[in-house]
């Protein structure tokens, strides 16, 4: 039985497992940096988020994969932040400037 490829294997830029925020920030999209940068200038709460940020089209959807990158998640006072991946990804692209 031959085994299939792990998920990292086939999709390099998408975290395989929950402890994604450990491992080094992935090359992201400018549009991401743009979001990560909006995230990190000012508190926002999910509401901020998805009435700046919401697509309708399957190809903008920079929320969904800033989260499942490990990039930003909830804060303890449920607003979303940047998560230590996120901020590398930013210090990374500031860095390049």
């Amino acid at each position: 039985m031959t085994k299939s490829p792990d998920r990292a294997a086939r999709d390099p830029g998408r975290p395989s497992s929950p402890h994604a925020e450990d491992r080094a920030a992935p090359a992201v999209s400018l549009l991401a940096l743009q979001f990560l940068a909006w995230i990190a200038a000012a508190p926002r709460t999910r509401a901020d988020v998805m009435e700046a940020w919401r697509s309708t089209c399957p190809r903008q959807s920079v929320w969904e994969d800033t989260v499942i990158d490990g990039l930003v998640t909830f804060g303890d006072d449920g607003h979303v932040v940047l998560t230590a991946r996120g901020r590398a990804a930013l210090d990374a692209a500031a860095d390049h400037r």
